[in-house]
């Protein structure tokens, strides 16, 4: 009996809520965040109602009161706090303590994988290189992550990203005989033969039992190793 009067109470709060926002609220909350380091949110509004764009998919998040809203497809609750240009997610037991923040994006301000997406190989690699300052261990970052997306990018005939994510790649782990070896293949597909035969020799230059890179080398100098 007690939950039942406990949902009707909430069904009467939120009845008593105006489904659309204020011209204040909408100018200062209106934007990207980051929901990591390399992936955002989008906050907009339409006829004065809050719509959250991630991941492609457009979600109409439920309003509770004046600065929090109820998002289903996550269970989570979002609280903006204009005030500091972030939405913070409302505590619960499942997040065990961990305090959730997403801060507003700069005007002008990408993601590194956006800067990507634009060959604009400097910023993206700013980027990057933030993101292991903050979290060295982040995933996003990781060695083997970045590897396969850069072969993604090959296979995909998408040569110029390949080599700067490669390139990417072997400024984080420049002791990697790995890096240096999939930045030649990159070279090697774009027909850059000189910048390959480097890329391959500074892999076995890390690592002289690199077989790949001495295959490749051999191919490429036509010797034998």
């Amino acid at each position: 009996m007690k939950i039942k009067l406990l949902s009707l109470f909430s069904i009467i709060i939120m009845s008593c809520v105006s489904k659309t926002n204020s011209d204040d609220f909408i100018a200062k909350t209106s934007g990207r965040y980051f929901f990591n380091a390399d992936e955002v949110i989008e906050i907009s509004f339409k006829d004065k109602k809050l719509y959250l764009e991630w991941r492609k998919s457009l979600i109409k998040p439920l309003k509770l009161n004046d600065s929090t809203f109820y998002v289903k497809e996550f269970n989570e609750k979002l609280i903006f706090v204009s005030e500091e240009n972030k939405i913070v997610l409302a505590e619960k037991k499942e997040h065990e303590g961990k305090k959730y923040i997403f801060l507003k994006l700069k005007d002008g301000e990408k993601t590194p994988s956006e800067y990507l997406a634009e060959n604009n190989f400097e910023m993206a690699l700013e980027g990057y290189l933030s993101i292991r300052k903050k979290d060295s261990l982040s995933p996003l970052i990781q060695e083997r992550h970045l590897n396969r997306m850069g072969y993604n990018f090959l296979r995909k005939n998408q040569i110029t990203k390949a080599i700067h994510i490669f390139k990417i790649n072997k400024t984080l782990y420049p002791n990697s005989s790995n890096t240096h070896d999939s930045l030649g293949d990159a070279f090697l597909k774009n027909k850059d033969t000189l910048n390959a035969i480097k890329s391959y020799k500074d892999a076995l230059n890390v690592n002289p039992e690199n077989e790949s890179s001495k295959r490749s080398l051999a191919r490429l100098t036509k010797k034998d190793k």
